[in-house]
């Protein structure tokens, strides 16, 4: 069975210190920043994922050490890891295995903490969990004072989104409407977005409610892909 040494021993072989140097300043790792003290290998995406796979038998132990690392590729692989042992544990119907993994992304939350961590794993875990459980967590993460628990929140609803479930995007863009955090503006802005996708109507009608208080960024993100003249309207306030 694979070990954690092994798996680090791998991530060693794997770093690229360019890479690095680019993903600091591009996940704001500075004073001060959103990803201040982050520290990064440089290791692709599609790099780690491939790691995770690998790795899918790690024990949750294992996992959390790699979660509490300082180290962005560890938290991340940790993050792809649970999700593949959630994926696995759903197509075996191991509910109590699903309700475990979901528990243990809870308690955890505290280290998925940059935006790529939970854009990348809130929807793959919470949302698919809560498809058929109480959603009110989501409610109490909106209404956090920190940044990551409150995109997990919007971004969880991603999910239900894919599926034609609307409702709690819609509740949850209406608490973060006046969020001053550009990450959570781009990220309800992202999710209008991607429900007029699916459904304009149910999106213009949010919008034409909410569209003169809601953040420019998140007004803008939300109508990316209208047409000029419509989002011309919008940016002006004649609707």
């Amino acid at each position: 069975m694979p070990t954690l040494k092994e798996l680090e021993k791998i991530l060693e072989e794997y770093k690229n210190p360019e890479k690095a140097k680019v993903l600091q300043g591009f996940f704001k790792t500075g004073k001060g920043q959103y990803g201040e003290g982050d520290i990064f290998f440089g290791i692709i995406v599609p790099d780690q994922r491939k790691i995770a796979k690998d790795f899918i038998e790690l024990s949750l132990n294992d996992i959390k050490i790699l979660l509490n690392s300082k180290i962005h590729e560890k938290r991340l692989i940790a993050l792809f890891i649970l999700i593949d042992k959630y994926k696995k544990s759903d197509r075996e119907k191991n509910y109590d295995k699903k309700e475990q993994i979901f528990n243990f992304y809870i308690d955890n939350l505290k280290n998925v903490n940059n935006w790529d961590l939970v854009d990348l794993s809130a929807p793959n875990i919470i949302g698919e969990y809560l498809k058929d459980n109480k959603r009110d967590i989501l409610y109490f993460l909106a209404k956090s004072d920190n940044i990551w628990k409150r995109r997990v929140a919007i971004l969880s609803t991603f999910y239900f989104i894919k599926n034609n479930d609307f409702s709690d995007s819609l509740k949850i863009a209406k608490i973060l409407l006046l969020d001053k955090h550009d990450l959570i503006q781009k990220a309800v802005g992202w999710m209008l977005r991607e429900i007029g996708k699916r459904n304009l109507l149910v999106e213009e009608n949010f919008l034409k409610n909410n569209y003169k208080k809601m953040p420019r960024t998140m007004l803008r993100y939300s109508i990316e892909r209208f047409e000029e003249d419509k989002r011309k309207r919008y940016l002006t306030g004649k609707v």
